[in-house]
């Protein structure tokens, strides 16, 4: 059986402390797992590394983990990809973010658009929550051990209006685009790739996207949906100059 890996939270956590579990750990450790003490457990809280430690009391309530040592995590990978999506459907946002942090995407930044979904400031504030929460639990199933920042979302323009990293350069998937991914050089610093929404980029903001300095990229002869377009691209970018190799 897999070790199960569960966030804590972003206290600092010390080999030879005893540290309480999280209710959603709590739940699944004990009610879904049906561990018992003396079961071993992964924790980790952001920094970069990982805390082995065993199950050691389990109450009706609440349970608490002994943390054993602290070891450096290697999951990072050394490509610096910023994922910059426009918000999406539920399901459909949910699985780009998932699937980006077990691609290696170090910041996620939800942008909204002309054409994308548009939701109150409420429902935004929460889906932010939301969309946090899936960052960590796919750390909590792919190995990380540090957490992408998801990004409070912004209108694409005031994204593009912001200068990029020194170094790095701007993708923006377009399905007409004169080249693909393997017509350009890594950059030095990180690479921003740029995903519309289900209708695609309005023409205003098409243009205002090479004005600021995005270069435009396709994925072979089909049109892509956002959900797919993202995962695509991140996968051939971290098989291009990344880890997946």
């Amino acid at each position: 059986m897999r070790i199960p890996r569960i966030y804590t939270g972003p206290d600092a956590l010390h080999p030879g402390t005893e540290v309480e579990l999280p209710d959603h750990a709590f739940r699944h450790t004990v009610h879904v797992l049906r561990l018992r003490p003396g079961a071993q457990l992964v924790l980790f809280n952001g920094d970069g590394h990982d805390y082995p430690a065993q199950l050691a009391n389990v109450e009706r309530r609440r349970a608490s983990a002994q943390i054993q040592e602290r070891t450096p995590n290697a999951s990072e990978s050394a490509l610096t990809l910023h994922l910059i999506q426009a918000i999406s459907k539920a399901e459909h946002m949910d699985l780009t973010l998932q699937k980006a942090v077990e691609l290696g995407v170090q910041m996620i930044q939800p942008v909204l658009s002309t054409r994308g979904l548009r939701l109150p400031a409420d429902r935004l504030a929460r889906k932010l929550e939301h969309w946090r929460g899936v960052a960590v639990a796919a750390c909590e199933q792919c190995g990380r051990s540090h957490i992408p920042h998801v990004r409070e979302p912004l209108g694409l323009n005031a994204w593009l209006d912001t200068p990029p990293s020194p170094g790095g350069q701007r993708l923006l998937l377009e399905p007409t685009a004169p080249c693909g991914l393997d017509a350009l050089a890594p950059a030095q610093g990180p690479t921003e790739l740029l995903i519309g929404p289900e209708g695609g980029f309005a023409p205003d903001e098409l243009a205002h996207a090479r004005r600021t300095g995005a270069v435009g990229v396709r994925l072979g002869p089909r049109v892509l949906r956002t959900e797919t377009a993202g995962i695509v691209a991140l996968a051939l970018l971290q098989a291009r100059w990344g880890d997946l190799t």
